[in-house]
């Protein structure tokens, strides 16, 4: 069932803020995935995908699982958003993202880091060009604080195979508190509770 109908995932980070927070839990139709692996369909600008980092991604492989170290290393799954299709070009400038020449359309990560600590002064805030290349994505997180999220800006652009599958639905916990601000160091979440689980739309 896990392997090839569906699987959950958990959210470790804040790299996904404002559209998922940290220990959130996932649902994944894996059988989706095996399909666009084999060819049938394709993911879309604005998917929340898991995914492997490519195997050239040194950085990314650990030997730690649930602070266990383990005498082997690992590419540990991460949870981002499709940023560029096969063909598109993206380049970041100044926190703006870029696809084909034009601003990306996000309207909820603008008015919330915008109002927060937006980074556009760091490398991964301006980016050269990257075309992607047939069969991959270009992902990205949602957090656009300095540092606060390491993507396709570093790795570069994900292979089809290495990708689990798209986000359906967050399934837990099922209520958050109703608001979850993010200063640069830390993250907070204060107010009353509000429902949580609910299916996941392309931006969020």
């Amino acid at each position: 069932m896990t392997q090839f109908g569906a699987t959950a995932v958990r959210v470790d980070g804040v790299s996904m803020l404002p559209g998922l927070r940290h220990g959130e839990t996932l649902l994944i139709p894996k059988i989706e995935g095996w399909a666009h692996t084999l060819g049938a369909g394709t993911y879309a600008r604005g998917d929340t995908v898991v995914f492997k980092p490519p195997r050239s991604a040194t950085q990314e492989w650990t030997r730690t699982y649930r602070g266990v170290t383990l005498p082997w290393a690992y590419r540990p799954y991460l949870v981002k958003r499709v940023i560029g299709l096969p063909g598109d070009t993206v380049q970041v400038q100044a926190g703006t993202v870029l696809v084909n020449g034009r601003p990306l359309n996000e309207p909820r990560n603008t008015a919330y880091w915008s109002g927060a600590c937006l980074d556009t002064t760091s490398p991964l805030a301006n980016t050269p060009p990257v075309t992607v290349p047939a069969g991959t994505y270009f992902v990205m997180g949602d957090n656009r604080s300095p540092g606060g999220s390491l993507d396709s800006r570093v790795f570069g652009p994900v292979g089809t195979a290495d990708i689990a599958g798209r986000a359906l639905a967050s399934m837990w916990p099922l209520t958050v508190p109703g608001v979850a601000t993010a200063p640069c160091a830390q993250e907070h979440q204060d107010g009353p509770q509000q429902w949580n689980p609910r299916l996941l739309r392309s931006g969020g």
